[in-house]
């Protein structure tokens, strides 16, 4: 694709008005959730038709797709850049992870909420959320020791490696990494959807502790 330097001028709009949709269909999910999602109603908003706004989203899919590729690569590069500080480890990501999640609750949920009704994801999103448990893998290489048979499911782990585009992690590693995952999602999701709300602890503390404990395993 051409750098902005040298895009034409009809580019240079259409890369603006697809900028401006999706600012759009942000604050839609931020008010009614993804699966209100209309393009119809961006198209009122931005004072144009909706003939003419799917010059540039052919459906509410693609713009669908577009949002969670964002979403994806904003948070691979987000704990790619804590995984890059020296002497980093999964305690960085999970707390990268976190503020990442906090700074907006409904990207987050986007990516790891409830599926919106009749969309299916593209092949190459799964791609990006795979680039995340690589990053994982990287960081955590060695905290589950060096086992390569471990539990049941670790062993099961070693046939069953597409999550992670086949990375070479031994099966107690892969067991270990998803635990890691599920747990602190687990911890964040509810947190994010109020589930804390009126309990009278703070949900920073769990968290901590959740990790704490993945990290003595």
């Amino acid at each position: 694709m051409a750098g902005a330097g040298t895009r034409t001028p009809r580019e240079r709009y259409r890369a603006q008005v697809r900028t401006e949709v999706k600012e759009r269909a942000w604050e839609q999910i931020a008010t009614a959730g993804a699966s209100a999602l209309s393009l119809n109603a961006i198209a009122k908003q931005m004072g144009m038709s909706g003939p003419a706004l799917y010059r540039y989203y052919a459906n509410r899919d693609e713009l669908i797709t577009e949002l969670i590729r964002d979403a994806y690569r904003d948070l691979a590069d987000t704990l790619r850049s804590s995984a890059d500080e020296q002497d980093a480890g999964p305690a960085d990501l999970a707390f990268a992870l976190r503020d990442w999640a906090l700074a907006d609750p409904q990207r987050y949920f986007l990516l790891y909420g409830t599926p919106v009704p009749g969309y299916h994801a593209p092949d190459d999103t799964t791609a990006i959320a795979a680039e995340i448990m690589e990053i994982l893998l990287d960081t955590g290489a060695g905290l589950a020791g060096d086992d390569g048979a471990g539990s049941a499911f670790a062993r099961h782990l070693a046939s069953h490696r597409g999550w992670t585009r086949d990375h070479p992690a031994p099966p107690a590693v892969l067991h270990w990494a998803l635990k890691f995952w599920t747990r602190l999602h687990g911890a964040l999701s509810l947190e994010l959807a109020g589930q804390f709300t009126g309990m009278g602890f703070d949900p920073a503390l769990l968290f901590r502790a959740e990790l704490e404990d993945l990290l003595t395993l």
